[in-house]
């Protein structure tokens, strides 16, 4: 039997192909929309985005996660579980989408958008594809057709991009040479927020149609009792995914009431969303592996040393991200100038992200034990912890400290989450992980970080980008490297015989 290292590794690394292009092209564009757009603009895509991220949880209804239980358990028809779950998201998307169109006006004038009715509409219809493809993107997953997986997220991925540059750098052209064109009665003559929205939707839209010979193929069997069981357990995931989302992206909604700037608040919430980009690389890692390491906890379950198994993952996990920490802060002088000058001044906040987005990594890790042991309601309460962790932290601190109140907002958050989630799992599904050497990466992290900040301010203290400090935090990075190898490899082999 293979190794179940190397078919979490390999599926997490299809996963990977297109969420790396994803956010590799989302790379690419941040130097153009840090440079076309002014920093309140950017804020106000921000803004939308997390409405975005909000709603398409409770749109999903925490079917995804519902589906992979339900379709593992044995005597259940697996097409049968996709069908109640396709049926019942599309229904409720449909009914959202039509109270989006129904009351877009009141809508964009309370957020006071005025004038923008057209792009609160195309929210509600992304939001309505989003959760009918991510039934059917989970289905795959289930099958593991990674492969397909990649390829259809990789067609939305381009048509996103080329919608971007034709409304950047075509349409404007267009639009001055042909005044008054039937284009503009959907989309703004000149560069603002609506076009990465309209971009969005566009690329939906034909992620919708190439999913199109799979709908046509699919077997509709509504079972009602079935879907009633889905829903008992899904539900509670929902709702406790509800609070981690919200804390994920509260602060994002917060800026509009407390930013220390009142009346500039759209840009500061711009400049902390493209510092917040140059951390997508540890962020982009949790979301390959996520894809991957879900089902393969589930099917993993019954098997013999799983726990084991799981308690490996985790250090191989960390040790990981420990790598992409200091591979972007060592490099933070070069991965500044993708930022527009006006963007750099929340460079700061960046190594703060970056342990931000590792902690919550590790939390996906040890929080499966209240999914496997099916009890899901507890995760309620330990987001709402972690809920109540951010709203204090940016309210009392945002006021007074802006942006950065909401990067240690999430760390803070996070950390609590984390410890909560980790004390309680040792009780109810105890995992033996090793928390000294999980510790030990998070020392070596700190001492290759002050190795590199120590050399850095002895001999190279003008500001700028000097190639000898980038020489000697190649040599700090390969040496962490060669350390986590050591550390690893008698793990690698003893995991090896589950």
């Amino acid at each position: 039997m293979a190794n179940p290292l190397k078919q979490l590794a390999g599926e997490t690394a299809l996963y990977g192909l297109s969420t790396i292009l994803a956010r590799i092209i989302n790379f690419f564009f941040v130097p153009i929309y840090t440079r076309l757009l002014t920093t309140e603009s950017y804020g106000v895509v921000t803004e939308f985005m997390a409405y975005i991220a909000v709603l398409q949880v409770i749109l999903v209804m925490g079917l995804e996660t519902g589906c992979f239980r339900f379709a593992n358990k044995e005597g259940v028809d697996s097409r049968r579980v996709y069908s109640n779950a396709l049926a019942s998201v599309t229904a409720v998307g449909a009914a959202f989408l039509a109270v989006m169109i129904a009351f877009a006006g009141p809508i964009a004038g309370a957020l006071g958008y005025a004038g923008y009715e057209a792009v609160v509409m195309y929210v509600g219809g992304i939001l309505f594809l989003d959760s009918v493809t991510a039934i059917l993107f989970a289905k795959l997953r289930q099958e593991h057709k990674a492969l397909k997986f990649a390829v259809i997220k990789t067609i939305k991925i381009l048509t996103e991009t080329g919608a971007n540059l034709l409304l950047f750098f075509w349409f404007p052209g267009f639009c001055e040479r042909r005044p008054g064109n039937f284009l503009t009665a959907f989309i703004s003559p000149t560069p603002d927020f609506s076009y990465v929205i309209f971009a969005i939707l566009v690329s939906c839209v034909v992620c919708t149609l190439v999913f199109i010979p799979d709908l046509v193929r699919f077997s509709f069997r509504f079972d009602r009792k079935l879907l009633g069981k889905m829903l008992a357990y899904s539900l509670p995931l929902m709702v406790a995914a509800l609070p981690g989302i919200v804390n994920d992206f509260l602060d994002r909604i917060l800026f509009r009431f407390l930013d220390t700037g009142a009346e500039a608040w759209r840009s500061s919430l711009g400049i902390f969303q493209a510092a917040v980009k140059l951390s997508v690389i540890m962020n982009l890692f949790i979301q390959m592996f996520r894809f991957a390491a879900e089902p393969f906890f589930f099917q993993r379950a019954r098997d013999r040393g799983s726990k084991e198994l799981y308690a490996a993952v985790l250090e191989f996990f960390t040790a990981f991200c420990g790598l992409i920490f200091l591979g972007v802060i060592l490099y933070i002088d070069i991965l500044s100038l993708i930022l527009g000058r006006d963007f750099r001044s929340g460079i700061g906040v960046v190594p703060i992200m970056l342990l931000s987005y590792m902690l919550l990594g590790m939390l996906f890790n040890v929080s499966m034990w209240y999914k496997l042991s099916e009890k899901t309601r507890m995760a309620i309460w330990i987001t709402l912890a972690g809920l109540l962790v951010t709203t204090v932290v940016n309210v009392v601190f945002m006021p007074r400290f802006s942006y950065w109140a909401a990067a240690f907002g999430h760390l803070a958050s996070y950390l609590v989450m984390f410890v909560i989630s980790a004390v309680l799992g040792q009780k109810y599904y105890p995992i033996p992980y090793k928390w000294g050497r999980i510790l030990a990466y998070f020392g070596l992290m700190a001492v290759f970080y002050a190795a590199a900040v120590l050399v850095g301010s002895r001999f190279f203290p003008e500001p700028g980008i000097h190639w000898g400090q980038i020489c000697i935090n190649t040599v700090l990075l390969g040496a962490y490297l060669a350390i986590c190898f050591v550390m690893l490899r008698p793990r690698y082999r003893e995991i090896s015989k589950y």
